[in-house]
């Protein structure tokens, strides 16, 4: 009796040994079902906007290590993972010394006016021929280089300019930039390094141009926002494109100038009224 016992113990405790196994064979075969993700997807999938440090594995469980008597901390200690909303700015720092009284004073003062010589409609008129420049500008680089376009469910193939809007043609620059779809070869003095900066710098002109409830803006950041442009057309090395930018900034220089004169010549002639009660 004592024998069979011991048989039928062993035989309970293999098949025990064997269930288990199957449930751990079973539970790494659940990853490769469809639909499910496997732990390494969650790892790379994650969030990699930086690279793991030190301080962020401290106090993982991986960091302890099983003895007899259960979980023993290795020789670092055991604390609480980084809050994800502390940056370099809530370690060691410096703070400057607060400018002198006088220099907040003169700082503090209303600021000077701007000149802005040209209405509304002019203004609109400039910055959207500008716009509309720049979307050909894009649309002629990408289709001569052959390169891809992403479709999206919630918009229409490209087959004109106009079917994207500057910001979007400019998402699309920076994206093909960013993956080296872009050979350097393809832009002015092979400035590839440049390309992000120069179209972020003419980011403004699609709000400008659409955004009718915008401020006025002051001549020079128009004028501003047309030599944005014209680097974009130089550094996509679009000859026509930057020649007509080049046009539209010096006739919009030149009325802010006519208009600048326009102003100033009442004061410089003596007023024949005032004359003829000297004269008297």
């Amino acid at each position: 009796m004592v024998s069979e016992n011991n048989i039928d113990h062993g035989a309970g405790h293999s098949s025990h040994r064997r269930t288990a196994s199957e449930v751990t064979r079973n539970s790494i075969q659940d990853w490769d079902v469809p639909g499910q993700t496997s732990p390494e997807r969650y790892f790379f999938e994650g969030d990699i906007s930086g690279s793991p440090t030190s301080s962020d594995f401290q106090g993982e469980p991986g960091s302890r290590r099983q003895t007899s008597s259960g979980f023993k901390h290795s020789g670092k200690q055991y604390g609480q993972r980084r809050p994800s909303n502390r940056d370099e700015f809530d370690g060691p720092h410096q703070l400057l010394d607060k400018p002198s009284p006088d220099t907040l004073a003169s700082q503090d003062r209303e600021l000077p006016h701007l000149p802005t010589n040209l209405f509304v409609q002019e203004q609109d008129e400039i910055l959207s021929q500008v716009n509309e420049r720049l979307s050909l500008c894009a649309f002629h680089f990408v289709a001569k280089y052959q390169f891809p376009i992403p479709l999206e469910a919630d918009k229409r193939p490209v087959s004109t300019p106009a079917d994207r809007e500057w910001t979007e043609w400019v998402y699309l620059l920076k994206r093909l930039a960013t993956k080296r779809r872009i050979p350097a070869r393809v832009l002015y003095n092979g400035q590839i390094k440049q390309l992000v900066t120069v179209l972020e710098n003419s980011m403004e002109m699609r709000h400008a141009a659409k955004h009718q409830s915008r401020p006025l803006k002051d001549d020079r950041n128009v004028l501003q926002l047309i030599s944005a442009g014209i680097q974009v057309t130089k550094i996509l090395k679009d000859a026509s494109a930057m020649e007509f930018m080049d046009r539209l900034y010096v006739q919009t220089e030149n009325l802010i100038q006519g208009r600048k004169n326009a102003q100033l010549m009442p004061s410089n002639r003596a007023n024949p009224v005032l004359q003829s009660l000297g004269t008297k």
